[in-house]
């Protein structure tokens, strides 16, 4: 099992272990995504990494902003000046990709500008470029990024989410949006809700902050941005998703009752889904079963720790069927759903055992309503819950995943193909045409 470099990530032992749920904690909480130090004051006191904390008022997925996006600081021109970047812009469905430049933005205090090394294609990316959902347009569409600090803002010193203080040249993954710290939800540690969401590969693009996205040269950070520093021992394709798709599926699995011992169905076998199901089994899970209805994704799923698969194109009998027949017919204890397709829904309510808890995340676009009696919910005990994205700790979480677990399974196998940005337009019709898992873009100067 790999495990990260303590420079890097702080005391790993016993980090990733969501079975523990928030009521024992090996380590203590991660400080605020970027705490401030008054000159001649002590630097922070670095603290050790840990996946869960309690959620409550004051965590780590409390942020704090102060003064927002636009806020009143003097700016100041930290990176190399005259500089420039391009970036792959995106003008709306239906419209070519121009490639274009942009000049480096002066920093504020707590932002930072990141000189990408590789952007993979989400499928939320291919629904924005598709035209299934909408973005103000024109923008930079990326959001699972992974980079090098190129140049950081003024006055304090920018601190990750383990208390690490930054410097230029570190190798740092962050938060897929930045969250002002301030409004309701960010005080419920929903930050990924906040009233004041930036969110990167989804702005428009705009004076002075012009690079929001990953499918160009350089990304500027917001203060309020949920920093990790990233070790070298993860390569860029198995690291670049860990913001997204990583860190989605550690939300699922913290919000999802223990997992060690229990027979866990897990719908899609995409990037999430095979994500789950090595998360599942490094956690203990007597049995997880994986649906799908293409047979290509379906093979990977034993390297993944998958135990059982399903084609999910068969129908759902024999998706209950087979998940019956591993039960004595009670049903799974535990159902994860990363697929979005309304039919593949019901037929997971058919194999939910009593007491059983269902966790939808998949589901992020427009679909047709799904038909379900309260009354089956109530007399059957279910819990049904929605998670989107995720809050700060999950994403320090899924880093420690990977850290531990990512030579376990191929990962790498998962980013089928890298384009350099020039190739923006092509790689993002072939991510949609091909059904690839991952396609990314490789930002080396053209």
């Amino acid at each position: 099992m790999a495990q990260c470099d303590d420079r890097h990530l702080g005391q790993l032992q016993g980090v990733w272990n969501p079975a523990a749920d928030d009521r024992v904690h090996a380590h203590a909480d991660p400080p605020d995504p970027a705490p401030r130090v008054a000159p001649g004051e002590d630097e922070p006191t670095r603290r050790a990494g840990g996946p869960w904390t309690s959620g409550e008022r004051g965590d780590p997925d409390r942020p704090r902003r102060p003064n927002s996006r636009g806020g009143g600081e003097e700016r100041v021109d930290s990176p190399p000046v005259g500089r420039s970047s391009k970036a792959a812009v995106f003008h709306g469905p239906g419209e070519a990709i121009t490639i274009e430049e942009f000049p480096l933005p002066e920093l504020r205090s707590g932002e930072a500008l990141v000189r990408v090394s590789l952007c993979t294609i989400c499928g939320s990316d291919l629904h924005t470029f598709t035209g299934r959902r909408t973005t103000p347009c024109p923008t930079i569409l990326g959001h699972e990024i992974i980079g090098r600090i190129a140049a950081l803002g003024p006055d304090q010193p920018l601190v990750d989410l383990r208390g690490r203080i930054l410097s230029v040249g570190d190798r740092v993954t962050w938060t897929i949006a930045a969250s002002c710290g301030d409004c309701f939800y960010c005080g419920e540690g929903l930050t990924q809700k906040c009233r004041d969401l930036f969110k990167y590969g989804h702005e428009r693009i705009a004076p002075g902050h012009a690079l929001s996205g990953g499918m160009a040269e350089y990304c500027h950070l917001s203060q309020g941005t949920g920093i990790l520093a990233v070790p070298d021992l993860l390569s860029d394709k198995i690291a670049c998703p860990v913001n997204c798709a990583t860190a989605t599926v550690a939300a699922a699995v913290r919000s999802a009752p223990p997992i060690e011992d229990r027979v866990i169905l897990i719908q899609g076998a995409g990037m999430l889904g095979l994500t789950a199901a090595a998360m599942a089994g490094s956690l203990g899970a007597a049995r997880v079963v994986v649906s799908d209805p293409d047979a290509e994704r379906l093979a990977r799923a034993a390297a993944f720790a998958a135990t059982d698969t399903v084609d999910a194109s068969s129908g759902g009998e024999e998706l209950k069927k087979v998940v019956g027949d591993l039960t004595d017919g009670r049903g799974a204890d535990t159902i994860f759903e990363f697929c979005g397709a309304p039919a593949a829904l019901e037929a997971g309510l058919d194999c939910l055992r009593i007491g059983g808890s269902y966790l939808w995340a998949g589901s992020v676009a427009p679909s047709t309503p799904l038909a379900l009696a309260p009354e089956r919910v109530v007399r059957n005990l279910w819990t049904i819950s929605g998670v989107h994205n995720y809050t700060h700790r999950d994403l320090d979480s899924a880093l420690s995943f990977l850290c531990e677990h990512g030579a376990d399974h191929p990962f790498e196998e998962l980013v089928e193909g890298v384009y350099p940005l020039s190739a923006a337009q092509t790689a993002l019709e072939r991510a949609g045409a091909e059904g690839s898992l991952r396609l990314g873009l490789r930002m080396e100067a053209e």
